[in-house]
């Protein structure tokens, strides 16, 4: 395990392009887009043009694009980080991305991109508590005194967490990324995915993996707060205090009579949206979703609970909310009056598009309704990224709404930070 040590890192990066271009609409280019996603019920999507600042527009932005987006509202490329993963605003209004692939968290502020941390164990959630910023590596989680648009002071909270490099694993591990939330209260959660597709050992390991772990405010051991939660990387804070994760569900589920066929692997198990409470249970391996979009009950899974015996999935709470199967939800994020009707209040979902659906499940960032303390079903807030042969030119991962009312985007395959602006913004 590493220990770390105070760092005081803001020495510039260059990774790849990494010109910061604010909301440029110098170039107002076109391309094919895939099959138009849901409608909002209280707006309609346009196709509208990727503004690209010419020292932006290298691949694939070397020739034009459009997105699916709010009629009257804009899109641009904002910054240009290759393999940029989860998004957080600091304190002072500037936004971090992390970059798992290269250890980073990149600081973007007034025209400049810059490392904020770096030599981490691949960085992937981050959280802010006031001025504390937490930041999910994949062996442990880290907290950091954010003073004056740098990280100083880090020490670890919670260490020997599984990765690749754990003994037991011996090199196998599927999801290593880590996601961590910060509550009203000052508990902090992360997620640990699981090792793969259908992997019981997991839920006896120590520490457990396919779980959200929870630290008690003011510190202490980690402690399992819901578990069978296969990779829920979508992980935030909700407006009344809730924790709520975007899970990742399996693949190649077998249908009733045990036969994996494609026509029901193409729809099942969907991805699961749900609130998290103490000792929620989200069934995997053992009981997959089932229907939905909303309330979703529970069925056995007929690989590794045929007979009903490891897991009563019956008994278990219906899940809150749901996207079509192999989605694959990552980042998660609440809009809190941030931005104009009907988006005001709600969840956007970086979907990040299926890796084996034929055909494929296309990449967006959704947007669900909060009203009352749920969430309403899914809607399109930004698509296009996929043709209607299934290629692809970009994967949104996170969608994080900035200090100036606008939405940025992360995209991991395009290497991008789009900005998407309400009319005026």
């Amino acid at each position: 395990m590493r220990i770390l040590a105070p760092r005081d890192m803001l020495a510039t990066v260059l990774v790849g392009v990494l010109v910061l271009a604010g909301c440029s609409t110098q170039s107002r280019p076109s391309s094919d887009t895939g099959p138009a996603p849901p409608v909002p019920a209280s707006g309609k999507l346009v196709s509208a043009p990727v503004g690209v600042p010419a020292g932006l527009a290298t691949a694939p932005f070397d020739q034009p694009r459009k997105a699916l987006i709010p009629d009257g509202w804009t899109i641009s490329v904002w910054a240009r980080i290759p393999k940029a993963r989860l998004a957080t605003w600091t304190p002072d209004g500037t936004l971090l991305v992390s970059v798992p692939a290269s250890g980073q968290i990149v600081r973007l502020s007034q025209g400049r991109q810059a490392t904020l941390l770096g030599d981490l164990d691949q960085p992937h959630g981050m959280a802010f508590a006031g001025s504390t910023l937490y930041v999910a590596e994949s062996d442990q989680i880290d907290a950091y005194d954010y003073v004056d648009g740098r990280a100083v002071n880090g020490r670890t909270v919670a260490a020997g967490l599984p990765d690749a490099r754990s003994p037991d694993l011996q090199g196998a591990y599927a999801h290593a990324l880590k996601s961590v939330a910060v509550g009203p209260d000052g508990a902090v959660y992360f997620s640990i995915g699981s090792t793969a597709n259908i992997s019981p050992q997991d839920r006896t390991a120590n520490p457990p993996r396919a779980t959200i772990m929870r630290i008690a405010p003011g510190g202490g051991p980690a402690q399992p707060f819901a578990t069978g939660v296969r990779n829920g990387t979508g992980l935030a804070v909700a407006p009344d205090g809730s924790v709520w994760t975007a899970v990742n569900n399996r693949d190649n589920a077998p249908d009733a009579a045990g036969k994996v066929d494609v026509g029901y692997v193409n729809d099942h198990p969907p991805e699961s949206l749900a609130r998290l409470t103490p000792g929620r249970e989200l069934g995997w391996p053992y009981c997959n979703p089932d229907g939905g979009p909303a309330d979703m009950p529970f069925i056995r899974d007929m690989t590794t609970n045929k007979d009903g015996s490891e897991l009563d999935c019956s008994a278990l709470a219906k899940v809150e909310q749901s996207m079509g199967a192999h989605s694959a939800p990552l980042g998660l994020s609440f809009t809190t009056g941030a931005l104009p009707q009907p988006y005001a209040d709600g969840a956007l979902v970086g979907i990040h598009g299926s890796w084996n659906r034929k055909p494929p499940r296309a990449p967006e960032v959704s947007f669900f309704a909060w009203r009352d303390g749920a969430l309403g079903d899914q809607q399109t807030l930004v698509g296009g990224f996929q043709s209607g042969d299934g290629s692809r030119w970009g994967r949104p991962v996170a969608a994080v709404v900035g200090p100036d009312g606008a939405v940025y985007v992360t995209d991991d395959d395009a290497g991008a930070v789009y900005r998407l602006a309400p009319p005026g913004r």
